[in-house]
């Protein structure tokens, strides 16, 4: 609804209850219903950033909060699968089955026209820190900073890339020496082969795809 919303001046307010609740944690609302209503109810709206999505399956598509290409994608295919486990533990499990199948791909990303090749688990364009239920995966990344932080996982053994894992949960990934991470406004992914990428929540693509942030092009309440 968010993205639809995008560019036409209509305000959005968010009741999170839904299974990762990412953009309301990246904009910081109360789980307490009264405190949320206060919210709702008397709060000027804000202008936040979207990503506008490009490829060949979607020719513009709008989302608030990440895209992904890789295992994290892999891993929110499962999750959207799974039908014993709800919330947090879906992603957890959906994590480690992507992630003990996964071999790392071959990328180019082109950020605001410099080319980087990255071999790796996955490449995040980030509007929100936040994805997966919680996991601090763009710690730098802001809502209406007119940018997007775009990281990059590169290619290390199994065991460490679990440890890493971990480190989502406080954002201390992006000091190991396997992740890298960019900022720009335009962001082109592609890969040598076929690699799923997701958007939001939904996977239902592979590479190549086009982000474009639309800056302060959403009004929030929060």
């Amino acid at each position: 609804i968010g993205g639809a919303l995008s560019g036409t001046g209509t305000v959005l307010g968010l009741v999170p209850a839904g299974r990762g609740n990412d953009f309301a944690r990246a904009l910081g609302l109360p789980a307490d219903p009264a405190a949320l209503a206060g919210i709702l109810l008397h709060a000027e709206p804000r202008p936040v950033d979207t990503i506008e999505v490009e490829s060949a399956v979607h020719p513009r598509t709008v989302v608030l909060g990440s895209v992904y290409a890789g295992v994290d994608a892999e891993a929110n295919r499962h999750a959207n699968n799974a039908r014993l486990l709800r919330g947090a533990a879906s992603y957890y499990a959906g994590g480690l089955r992507a992630v003990t199948t996964w071999r790392p791909a071959d990328y180019r990303v082109t950020v605001d026209g410099e080319e980087h090749s990255h071999r790796g688990y996955t490449v995040v364009a980030a509007n929100s820190p936040y994805y997966g239920s919680g996991r601090l995966i763009a710690p730098g990344a802001r809502v209406d900073d007119g940018l997007l932080d775009v990281v990059l996982i590169r290619e290390a053994p199994r065991r460490l890339f679990f440890a890493l894992m971990n480190e989502l949960k406080s954002g201390a990934h992006v000091h190991r020496p396997q992740v890298r991470v960019l900022r720009g406004r335009e962001l082109r992914i592609e890969a040598t082969r076929a690699v799923p990428y997701g958007s939001d929540g939904e996977v239902e693509a592979t590479l190549p795809v086009t982000l474009r942030v639309r800056p302060g092009d959403l009004p929030v309440l929060y």
